[in-house]
């Protein structure tokens, strides 16, 4: 649904060497208790809020091609625009970024956004402009948005394509290697912990870890579960620094590969089900 435009660089120049983090903590080990969800424990933060707050807001456009098309009509009478633009702008920013005070937050020097409305197949995709990488497009879809039933569910399916094509504006992405299943997969974890997913999203574990969106989403949220909150952004944090190599990138973290962290996930979903199931 979504494309990642996987040649542009989100900044100028190249990445600034930081030190690697510490792997990070397994809290899952020696049978100790998972924390509280990210999305209640982020959501409700108002010190997080805050930090996305703070970070110096993009120029924020919308541009609509056919004010005709149904979807037109139902994207205006669904949001208040201006306010959940710059909403969706603070969640991501909150979510992915400590605050700019920070001396280890790095994020892109996005400078604008322009949402674009117009008649194309597909949901939304987010690409840069021919100005620089530091100004976006969001491409969102009126056929989609005009497709969207029930009705009380516009506002709610709006906001988070635009969530999850925002994460777009702000993400990392390896200089460029980074593969699309993790690109597409933060996007949804982010989404996700803004209680913004839809109703047709579930926990499937057959099939890789990178298959993307939802999928990959719910092994993040796992991963930020067990091994605490921040777990995602350090990852994010990590695509600036390094190009991906997946034999350095994950045990570098985790002390652990993906294949094995997802073995983890999967087992752990499986042995919730059949303790559901009794």
């Amino acid at each position: 649904m979504t494309l990642w435009d996987q040649t542009e660089q989100v900044a100028d120049g190249p990445a600034v060497s930081t030190p690697s983090p510490v792997p990070l903590p397994d809290r899952f080990r020696d049978n100790a208790k998972p924390g509280p969800e990210p999305a209640s424990e982020l959501a409700s933060g108002s010190a997080a809020a805050a930090a996305g707050a703070s970070f110096p807001p993009p120029k924020l456009r919308l541009k609509i091609q056919d004010l005709d098309h149904p979807g037109a009509a139902k994207f205006l009478g669904a949001i208040n625009v201006p306010t959940v633009f710059s909403d969706a702008v603070t969640n991501v920013l909150r979510l992915l970024y400590r605050s700019p005070s920070d001396k280890h937050t790095n994020a892109p020097p996005t400078r604008s956004v322009t949402l674009i409305l117009r008649d194309m197949d597909g949901v939304a995709y987010t690409t840069g402009t021919d100005l620089d990488n530091d100004h976006k497009e969001i491409h969102f879809s009126l056929n989609y948005i005009n497709s969207i039933h029930p009705a009380s569910r516009l506002a709610h399916e709006i906001t988070g394509v635009l969530t999850h094509e925002l994460v777009h504006c702000y993400q990392w992405d390896a200089q460029g290697t980074c593969p699309g299943g993790l690109i597409e997969g933060v996007a949804d974890w982010v989404r996700l912990n803004c209680d913004l997913s839809p109703p047709h999203w579930k926990k499937e574990t057959a099939g890789d870890w990178d298959r993307g969106y939802q999928h990959t989403a719910y092994f993040l949220h796992y991963l930020e579960l067990r091994f605490g909150e921040g777990t995602v952004r350090r990852l994010n944090d990590k695509l600036r620094q390094h190009k991906y190599k997946a034999e350095v990138f994950w045990p570098g973290l985790f002390e652990s590969s993906v294949e094995k962290l997802y073995g983890d996930y999967v087992k752990k979903e499986k042995d919730h089900d059949e303790d559901c199931s009794k």
